[in-house]
């Protein structure tokens, strides 16, 4: 065996077993998100996953092999994007319909406004860089945890800023999921079971805490949330499209300087369109279908205890508590800002 192939077969190894070392990670963070304590405050795998690598990064992370290294970037990356393309599995077209125009209109809505209103106030007001900005943002507008790893590759951010956003997301989507259905119940919101769920969907950080607090109301309102929720979820595709572009023609530099050159497009987020037309058409067998979102919440959970490893709580320190003040005012505009929107769509319908 020649040299050359030596060395490959060790790289090759070293690779493997770093995505080994993720998959023992993930697979933890799959059996504590199933105990009753944890599923009570609608902890996803995807968030205990983040939490279990923090813990490894921040004290046993210098006694990993440093040829295990690339297995976990590769988690970060290469798996992400196609993890997220998978992600089109689990929305249809006929969701879109289902909701009819007062759900797209609410979906629109809260993202556009989310996303505009913290990108500004994040830069302009609290100082912060443009990448933390938007990763914090779209947390709050999207679709939470899933949605700041999908735009961390396409802005090229570094894994504490993600970080950072996922912890403001776990925060105040949590802090919702109870909220919501206290408020409802205490008939502070005037809304029927639809309608409820709508502002659910439309508002709620994660689709876990989407669907506990829809589901705490009725099924009406369970089924109601999950459906807007997905049609968020649809739209990471355009929104990141739409951020790449506007990193590129923007009249200023971007701190990576990328205000020049060749547009990037996030091909994995247009894939990931084209994976739910494939869906919606139904010509793949559901136990298919459930296999297949089964394995993407498989690779998303490592995904995000692959970013825990590289997060060092010492550069979370330096972002500051802008980031936080940035969260707090998101988290008060898709509250009070996002039940307006529902009750003025729900009102023109």
């Amino acid at each position: 065996m020649s040299t050359l192939t030596l060395l490959r077969s060790r790289t090759d190894l070293n690779l493997l077993s770093g995505i080994f070392f993720v998959i023992l990670f993930a697979m933890s963070a799959l059996t504590i998100s199933t105990w009753s304590p944890v599923t009570a405050i609608g902890l996803s795998p995807l968030i205990v996953g983040i939490g279990l690598g923090m813990i490894y990064g921040n004290t046993l992370r210098p006694s990993m092999p440093a040829a295990w290294l690339p297995g976990i970037r590769f988690s970060t990356r290469p798996l992400l994007r196609a993890a997220i393309i998978l992600y089109g599995f689990r929305v249809t077209f006929q969701d879109v319909a289902h909701v009819g125009m007062e759900g797209a209109l609410i979906s629109v809505s809260v993202v556009l406004s989310t996303f505009t209103l913290g990108t500004i106030v994040g830069t302009k007001f609290l100082g912060l860089d443009r990448k933390t900005a938007i990763l914090t943002t779209v947390g709050s507008s999207v679709c939470g945890a899933a949605a700041i790893l999908a735009t961390e590759p396409v802005i090229k951010a570094e894994s504490h800023k993600s970080s950072m956003a996922v912890a403001t997301v776990v925060v105040f989507g949590t802090l919702t999921m109870f909220l919501y259905p206290f408020l409802y119940k205490a008939g502070l919101l005037g809304l029927d079971e639809t309608g409820y769920g709508m502002y659910v969907g439309g508002t709620i950080h994660e689709v876990a805490h989407a669907v506990g607090a829809g589901r705490a109301v009725s099924e009406v309102a369970g089924n109601a949330s999950v459906i807007v929720k997905m049609l968020r979820v649809m739209m990471i595709a355009p929104l990141l499209i739409g951020v790449s572009l506007w990193l590129k023609f923007r009249p200023e530099q971007s701190e990576e300087g990328s205000g020049s050159g060749k547009v990037s497009i996030p091909w994995f987020a247009v894939l990931f369109l084209v994976v739910a037309g494939i869906n919606s058409l139904g010509i793949i067998p559901q136990s298919v279908v459930d296999s297949i979102n089964a394995l993407d919440s498989f690779m998303l959970t490592m995904t995000m205890c692959a970013l825990g490893m590289e997060t060092n709580f010492a550069q979370i320190r330096k972002v500051g508590a802008a980031p936080v003040w940035l969260a707090t005012l998101l988290f008060f505009w898709v509250t009070c800002g996002g039940y307006w929107i529902t009750v003025l769509v729900r009102s023109l319908g």
